[in-house]
């Protein structure tokens, strides 16, 4: 298979003036200068070299200021790399930003054959699909109007319809699934399969990890300019997903207010009340968590794990005096959704704590963890027994993070990993099914 798009050390470079004048007097002083130090230099990309075949469809993913949307503009040749080469074969259809290539002044309808005869399409041909253009965008109602008085979501409509009917052999798209009403994204990524059913070439940037496994049979990950993966979507996609949570995780560590490791005052209350106390937890106060942490199958403290990875929760506790029949619980939470997940204490897990007295700590050990790949908190609590009588409630005190790995499931929160059986409806030969028919004619 041919190569639609190559890219062979490509780099590009921007010249960022930090002092750029902005009076004639301020001109003046800088013509005496002998440097200009206010002008930097930014890569936008650095030494890349992939490769996208003809008829595939190639997701671009990466933080902000990765060099995505560069990419997109040196491949439709609105701007020129500083160096290194690169190869397109095949009419480029781009989508770049809303509004790309509009006229604001002219109707939806003058912009729509201005950009077909930009796209070398005569009237006719024009004709022919105009129609079918402006009823995928659904702008029927505002075809005759000026375009600088659509909304933004309209503009994309109409950007996106005029690029996917323009019979393109290559289709740039920058961010366009994300912008309009969620009936119109989906309409946009039914598109974008249907173009792929047809070996319409693709490349487009999304944020959506989600998308890019969807509708995408191959990814690529840009970072800092730099290319970081390329290869199949999934791969990559898992790749950049456990990149970013591992980011988060150790942002989320630098953050003072992160308590998942250490005590919030590193002392206890000497006088607390049975109610909001003065570290913001719930409360008599005669024992107390001090500390949680997480444990990898070796034993080892970490915030980091893995679907259907081992992983201990310890509490460690500190008891002012002698407590009978203790209740030790944990609530685990989603951060995105801020769903529940669970919420086991070791009364219902028939373990019993006779009693607690000065320092310890309690396990509880997950040994096959069945949580998706995000970032999860924790609430922990003592209680008594009988669950009348509560000594600390913690809330939020502690975050862990999932990382993708060990299971191939994606949608929801938790892998059910349960067993698929297929068994076909049994089909009688053609002989008994003859035999059968001449028995129903005799019958007759």
């Amino acid at each position: 298979m041919s190569n639609a798009i190559e890219f062979h050390n490509v780099s590009k470079y921007f010249r960022i003036d930090r002092d750029r004048p902005r009076t004639f007097q301020e001109l003046f002083i800088q013509l005496f200068r002998r440097s200009r130090r206010g002008a930097n230099i930014f890569w936008a990309l650095r030494d890349v070299s992939f490769t996208v075949e003809r008829g595939s469809s190639v997701g671009l993913i990466g933080t902000n200021g990765a060099g995505k949307s560069t990419t997109l503009k040196l491949i439709s040749r609105i701007i020129q790399p500083s160096s290194g080469t690169i190869a397109v074969r095949g009419r480029v259809t781009a989508l770049l930003e809303l509004g790309a290539g509009f006229h604001p002044e002219l109707s939806g309808r003058d912009n729509i054959y201005l950009n077909g005869a930009v796209m070398g399409l005569t009237r006719k041909e024009v004709d022919d699909k105009f129609d079918r253009i402006v009823e995928f965008a659904e702008l029927e109602d505002f075809v005759d109007v000026p375009l600088k008085d659509y909304s933004s979501g309209m503009q994309a409509r109409l950007g996106f319809s005029t690029a996917i009917h323009f019979d393109p052999e290559i289709v740039l798209l920058d961010e366009v699934l994300s912008v309009g009403d969620q009936a119109f994204q989906q309409k946009c990524v039914d598109r974008i399969r249907r173009l792929r059913r047809k070996k319409v070439t693709m490349l487009f940037v999304s944020h959506s990890i989600e998308t890019v496994m969807s509708t995408c049979n191959k990814a690529i990950w840009l970072d800092h300019g730099r290319l970081r993966m390329a290869g199949d979507a999934v791969s990559v996609c898992n790749a950049y997903h456990e990149y970013s949570l591992i980011k988060a995780a150790e942002a989320q560590a630098q953050d003072a207010t992160d308590d998942a490791d250490v005590t919030q005052n590193g002392h206890l209350d000497e006088n607390p009340i049975d109610g909001l106390n003065q570290e913001g937890r719930l409360g008599s106060g005669e024992a107390r968590i001090t500390k949680v942490e997480f444990l990898d199958a070796a034993g080892r403290p970490g915030r980091l794990t893995r679907t259907h990875a081992k992983l201990t929760v310890r509490l460690h506790y500190h008891a002012r005096r002698r407590l009978e029949h203790m209740l030790f619980g944990i609530a685990f939470f989603h951060v995105q959704t801020g769903a529940r997940l669970a919420g086991p204490n070791n009364v219902f897990g028939n373990y019993v704590i006779d009693e607690i007295d000065g320092d310890g700590y309690v396990d509880y050990t997950i040994h096959d963890l069945p949580f998706l790949p995000g970032d999860y908190e924790v609430d922990v609590a003592i209680y008594n027994e009988s669950d009348t009588h509560r000594y600390d409630y913690w809330s939020r005190c502690a975050r862990f993070t999932v990382l993708p790995g060990g299971s191939n499931e994606r949608y929801g929160l938790i892998a059910l990993e349960g067993e698929w059986k297929h068994t076909p409806q049994a089909r009688p030969s053609s002989a008994i099914e003859k035999g059968m028919l001449l028995s129903e004619l005799m019958t007759e």
